[in-house]
């Protein structure tokens, strides 16, 4: 007995659903490596600050990815592939590891390490709360350009076999590359929240990486999305509208 679908639906490959667990799996894991590295690092649980960090990248995370999953399902498997995907460019293969692994790895271990050696004067505990407020800001900025873009892959591509177009509703109203601005409020703003001022040279490296993908993200775009120089012609700045 063969089973039949409903009109207009079609069965997902299973090498495509293959991929989409090991995704899923992918960032379970993903998810838990950053507070564990933090937790690991300061060689304690007794840390509030960090919970709540922790807590807020969980929810920025899952709830991004679960509202793309009824928007734009199609967006999650392109992100699931990723390493595989065509047309990615070069320099990007090596940005988005310290942007999105080894650079956010190397601030929880320095953060966790300042926690327990206390190399710094603390920080007020009102900063810390505005530090809090300023990285759950630049999470829901992130994941409001997300939403918003089904075109939001992992890597800088032009994803033609998508019918690739400019986005310029939700956050790109405003600037051009929103996800990355409110990923650099949120890496500047973690040290601060966690009361680990020396996380803040790592942090800001990261930060420095981000810049360089929007530079070059920008430019792949202005030569190869038809539409975006137009786009760019309206909305002029790329982080920070009128600065640049």
């Amino acid at each position: 007995m063969t089973r039949e679908l409903k009109p207009g639906v079609s069965e997902m490959p299973l090498s495509s659903t293959r991929k989409m667990v090991r995704a899923a799996v992918g960032l379970i894991l993903y998810l838990l490596l950053a507070p564990g590295v933090l937790f690991l690092s300061a060689g304690t649980l007794a840390w509030p600050m960090a919970w709540a960090y922790s807590a807020l990248l969980l929810i920025a995370t899952l709830g991004s990815r679960l509202i793309v999953l009824r928007r734009s399902p199609d967006l999650l498997r392109e992100r699931a592939q990723y390493t595989q995907a065509e047309g990615a460019k070069p320099w990007d293969r090596a940005l988005v590891g310290v942007v999105a692994l080894y650079g956010p790895i190397l601030t929880a271990v320095v953060a966790g390490i300042d926690h327990r050696a206390a190399w710094a004067p603390s920080i007020p505990p009102a900063a810390q709360i505005m530090a809090a407020v300023l990285v759950a800001g630049g999470f829901a900025v992130s994941s409001w350009a997300m939403i918003v873009n089904r075109f939001f892959s992992a890597v800088v591509r032009i994803q033609r076999e998508r019918g690739h177009s400019v986005v310029s509703s939700g956050p790109y109203r405003l600037i051009r590359h929103p996800a990355y601005a409110g990923g650099i409020l949120a890496y500047l703003a973690i040290p601060v929240m966690l009361d680990a001022f020396w996380a803040l040279i790592p942090a800001l490296a990261v930060s420095a990486a981000i810049v360089l993908r929007t530079a070059l993200e920008d430019r792949t775009l202005m030569e190869e999305l038809p539409g975006y120089p137009e786009y760019a012609a309206q909305t002029r700045h790329r982080l920070v509208r009128g600065i640049w």
